[in-house]
């Protein structure tokens, strides 16, 4: 998993590419955490998963985490490009009521 991001604009965008597993899941979020941590300036937070081939249970997980991190902080959250599977799985899952898509 490769975890970049991005201030453009107020919009902090983070990129995941890879799979969001359970061996992935730790090591993006301390990533996560640090570029929200280091861009609290930030008016939104976009997370892009365009890149993301696989993506489970523990992926859902990850982004209610960012989610309520970046909520502590009063900035909002958004996903961005997930492939067809992914989106499945997140409006299965109901996290889009949290996490809108971008648009």
């Amino acid at each position: 998993m490769t975890v970049q991001g991005t201030l453009r604009g107020g919009t902090l965008c983070i990129n995941l590419s890879g799979e969001l597993d359970e061996c992935s899941a730790a090591a993006a979020r301390r990533k996560c955490d640090e570029l929200i941590d280091s861009n609290v300036q930030a008016a939104r937070i976009v997370i892009n998963l365009e890149g993301v081939r696989f993506m489970d249970s523990t992926g859902i997980g990850f982004l209610i985490g960012r989610y309520k991190k970046a909520s502590r902080l009063n900035i909002p959250v958004y996903i961005e490009n997930p492939d067809f599977a992914a989106d499945k799985i997140l409006n299965i899952s109901g996290i889009y009521s949290l996490i809108p898509k971008a648009e």
